[in-house]
């Protein structure tokens, strides 16, 4: 697991209408590799507004389409949800 990487999460316990969404770990390296058993999150949307806070990704980063990822929605997400 490492900052950057993109995870799909079932559910992740928001009004999120999507049964899946992707989210990439922002969470720094220290804090990943430790045993707390959370990591922080940014959400992946298929909409991007041309946010500073906006990063575009798309299939290079092996998404089905050109999304964003949206850094001021961050949410804290057990490790435990995140799978591939």
């Amino acid at each position: 697991m490492n900052r950057g990487e993109i995870y799909l999460v079932g559910k992740s316990g928001r009004n999120d209408p999507k049964r899946q969404r992707a989210f990439a770990i922002v969470s720094r390296h220290a804090l990943i590799a430790t045993k707390f058993s959370t990591v922080i999150c940014a959400a992946v949307f298929s909409r991007h507004d041309g946010l500073e806070t906006q990063v575009a990704v798309g299939a290079n980063e092996g998404l089905k389409s050109d999304s964003s990822i949206h850094c001021d929605e961050l949410i804290s997400l057990p490790k435990t949800l995140l799978a591939r």
